[in-house]
This record gives structure tokens, C-alpha cells and sequence, in this order.
């Protein structure tokens, strides 16, 4: 008896809206231009010469910035499930970090090498800032980051990374105490918000730049409390300064107020005491707030009893 023939296949469907045909264009250019990378046939995807190492499938960042696809029920239930495994990182980040007094965060360069001055100089202001008693944090990955972190557990301090999951890995360096590891990048940078009293730059990238303007604006804009931002090595900064002072200075996208957010310089003393003496005026302006409060004291509107919110 002959086999009966199987059924024709019948095509997917495609969507018929627009926005439904867009998400699925996206979708599938998304799925070829990943095909073409694992085959090694397609461009500059990732910046190698960080770290040299094979690509993860798809990040978690990646994942949840793509276009939906085009299938409405999957989209919202793979959603959802990020939007949980975002807050599950934010519970593990503040789990891990509650017990932080006061911290500096370092930022910098991953390309520089333990013979490069900035990273001996961040391992100094490391050392330094662990010898007054604050805690140390970085990305927690090679070059500046590593200086920090070295300088930190040298001093007999606290050493803590930040790391992130990357398109190329990123190993945290070997001088971290303290370890928590992310796959977004707005769980991380807010943790570098919440728990410094204030940031030191060094020369650096994109990533570096990323942090110090996000920094910037969340004090121009009375989102937290004023904290040293400081710029270390003047040469390098010096351009971008006074690009600030011209062009945005002069066409009035910045007022002259808002030059004073950072601190350029080249002595590290000087960013020590910076960070002991605003910390010490901070201290002392929570306390005066508290004892308003205690003998009955109403703030004005809008006002925060902390420095920052946390």
C-alpha cells in the first residue's frame, strides 16, 4: 500500500501591519547579521583590541534593546522575564554594596598597561584613598580599573568591581575583593551613582566619557547631591574643556555655573583632600538636616535628607 504523500507545507505567515512587518524586518536582519558574524564573514562588530577573546551569542543589553519580534505573545512574555532578571540585579547589587560607607569610583582606560603614568598614578590615588578610609570601586576590569583596584587592596582597603558583561569577555582583574557582576548597564551605573562620594577620571574612551557626563548631568539637573567629578590629567582633558568653554559655553548650552562641576588636575593630594574635605562637609550638612528634623524642623519642598538618593 502506497505511503500517502505528506501534506505541501504551507508558507509562514507573514505579518500584515506595519508595525508588525518592521518588527520582523528588524528581526530577521538582526538573525542574518548574526549568522554572517559567527561565520566570521561580517565587519567590525566589537572592539578587539580591548580583549581579544570569542563573542557570547547575544548579550543580555543586546537582547533588550533589539526591535520586538514580530510575535506579540513571545515579545511581551521575553520582556517581562528581563524586566525580573533587571530587578533581580539591582536586589543583588544593593545586597552586596549596603554596607559601603564612603567609596570613590575610578574610572579610566581598559587599553593602558601597568607601565603607562595613569596607571600609576590611579594605583597611587588608590592607595592613598584606601589609607583615608574609603573604599575603592571601578568597572572592575583591566588597565585603569586594575590600577584602582591594586592601589585599594595595597592600601589595606576595600577593592570593589563593578564588572559587565561584554560582546567580548572582560575579565575582572586579580585585586577585587569585593565582586558584582552585571549584564545591564543601567543596573551598573547606578550602582557607581549610588554608592560613591565622588568619581575620579582618568584619561579614557567612550565608556569613560559615558560615565563622567552621566555623572554630570544628574548633578547639573539636582537629581543627587553635588560630588567631586574629577578630571585627572589636565593635558588630556584640556580639548574637551575648552571645547566646553566655547562653543557650549558661548551659544548658552551650558551656563558658566556648570564649569564648576568638575575639578581638573594633576596632583594627587589634591583629589585626596577634595574627597576628605567634601566628604567631611556632607557629613556635617547630614547631621545638621537630622537635628532639624529630630527638634521638629520642616525642610522646604523638595529637599532630601540624604546626600544623594539612595
Amino acid at each position: 500500500m502506497a505511503k500517502p504523500k505528506p501534506a505541501p507545507r504551507r508558507p509562514a505567515r507573514r505579518p500584515t501591519s506595519t508595525t508588525a512587518r518592521l518588527a520582523q524586518a528588524e528581526s530577521d536582519a538582526f538573525c542574518e547579521a548574526r549568522k554572517h558574524y559567527q561565520a566570521g564573514q561580517a565587519g567590525h562588530v566589537a572592539d578587539d583590541s580591548l580583549r581579544p577573546a570569542p563573542a557570547p551569542e547575544v548579550t543580555e543589553d543586546e537582547k533588550l534593546l533589539q526591535f520586538p519580534a514580530a510575535d506579540a505573545g513571545d515579545f511581551t512574555h521575553t520582556d517581562t522575564w528581563r524586566v525580573l532578571r533587571i530587578m533581580g540585579e539591582f536586589i543583588e547589587g544593593f545586597d552586596t554594596l549596603a554596607g559601603i560607607d564612603e567609596a570613590v569610583t575610578i574610572f579610566g582606560s581598559a587599553r593602558v598597561t601597568p607601565d603607562d603614568p595613569s596607571y600609576r598614578a590611579a594605583e597611587e590615588l588608590g592607595f592613598r584613598l584606601a589609607r583615608a578610609k574609603f573604599a575603592v570601586i571601578t568597572g572592575g576590569g583591566p588597565g585603569i580599573m586594575e590600577a584602582g583596584n591594586r592601589g585599594a587592596q595595597r592600601g589595606g582597603g576595600r577593592s570593589i568591581g563593578c564588572n559587565i558583561e561584554l560582546p567580548f569577555e572582560q575579565k575582572p582583574n586579580p585585586y577585587i575583593d569585593t565582586l558584582v557582576s552585571f549584564r545591564y548597564f543601567l543596573v551598573r551605573r547606578t550602582m557607581f551613582i549610588k554608592y560613591s562620594s565622588a568619581f575620579v577620571i582618568f584619561p579614557g574612551g567612550f565608556g569613560t566619557l559615558d560615565e563622567m557626563f552621566e555623572a554630570l548631568t544628574l548633578i547639573q539637573t539636582g537629581k543627587i547631591y553635588h560630588f567631586p567629578v574629577v578630571l585627572f590629567g589636565r593635558a588630556y582633558w584640556s580639548g574637551l574643556l575648552d571645547w566646553m568653554r566655547g562653543p557650549m559655553l558661548a551659544e548658552g548650552k551650558i551656563a558658566p555655573a556648570d564649569l564648576d562641576l568638575m575639578v581638573p588636575t594633576d596632583d594627587i593630594g589634591e583629589v585626596v583632600r577634595l574627597v576628605v574635605d567634601t566628604c567631611a562637609a556632607q557629613g556635617k550638612a547630614i547631621r545638621a538636616r537630622a537635628h532639624e528634623w529630630l527638634a521638629g524642623g520642616r525642610r522646604k519642598p523638595g529637599t532630601s535628607g540624604r546626600r544623594k538618593g539612595r
